[in-house]
């Protein structure tokens, strides 16, 4: 269920590709990216079948890796929808974003939209502990006007997480490229509303349902941000459109599509 198979070919072989992110940008370090993308590559040689998490993966593996089309399946990643949802009125004034604290999820410029916007009585909180080049993002934090209401959680648990989506009224996911973007289906099933950058197969994460905007520009996302937090009702119309796409992907449907592959490659 990942992008790597055994080195020795024993049988007829599928593997799921996530991103490959290694191959098109400077996300990770120099060994890991050298490490993956020899796996990555064997696997596409060695596969009878590939899965990808999006069409964007798919285009992806299809044109990084020489892997032909009609052997690419795409089955997207779901979701675990919670017993309850706090409904807006009672959530806190906190924008939220989950997820490691590297340079691919472009937080240097959400830490200042927020600065810039955000009203005085917000929060921003970020859960995730330190990946690639974090230490920019803390430089940026520690620079900012607002750095006492900026709240870094480091790595959240499940129950930090899970406490974290409901309390939270807003969720920003200002990321450069994902091969899919759980958080923002995530969010969404937690009745969250998203703002999201609009590349890779972030779209395709949000269904339509989230604000989507360009990740490099600074100003569109003090206006989103700015506008979401001043407006309920707003928040409360992108909640409802935010459910809605997350009620229809459940894990039991990403479930029931990848056996059906495996079932596919056996005749």
């Amino acid at each position: 269920l990942n992008q790597r198979l055994p080195l020795r070919k024993r049988g007829l072989s599928i593997c799921t590709f996530h991103d490959l992110f290694v191959l098109s940008a400077d996300y990770s370090t120099p060994e890991f990216r050298e490490r993956f993308a020899v796996q990555a590559r064997h696997a596409a040689h060695d596969a009878d079948l590939i899965i990808a998490v999006s069409h964007f993966t798919a285009t992806e593996v299809r044109d990084r890796l020489g892997f032909p089309e009609s052997r690419i399946r795409v089955v997207p990643h779901g979701v675990n929808l919670p017993s309850h949802v706090t409904p807006v009125s009672r959530r806190a004034r906190i924008i939220l974003h989950a997820g490691a604290i590297q340079k691919r999820k472009n937080l240097d410029l959400l830490v200042r939209a927020f600065t810039n916007a955000a009203p005085p009585d917000w929060q921003l909180h970020l859960a995730g502990g330190d990946g690639y080049l974090a230490q920019a993002v803390h430089d940026e934090i520690d620079r900012s006007a607002r750095r006492s209401a900026i709240v870094r959680h480091g790595y959240a648990s499940p129950a930090t997480l899970a406490s974290l989506y409901q309390q939270a009224a807003i969720f920003a996911f200002p990321s450069f490229a994902e091969g899919f973007g759980i958080p923002v289906l995530e969010a969404m099933g937690h009745g969250i509303p998203v703002l999201a950058s609009n590349t890779s197969a972030i779209p395709e994460a949000a269904g339509g349902a989230a604000q989507l905007l360009d990740p490099h520009d600074q100003q569109q996302w003090e206006d989103a941000l700015h506008e979401l937090c001043e407006s309920p009702a707003r928040r409360e119309q992108m909640v409802r459109e935010g459910l809605a796409v997350a009620r229809g992907r459940g894990w039991s449907r990403a479930v029931d599509a990848t056996a059906a592959i495996y079932r596919e490659i056996l005749g």
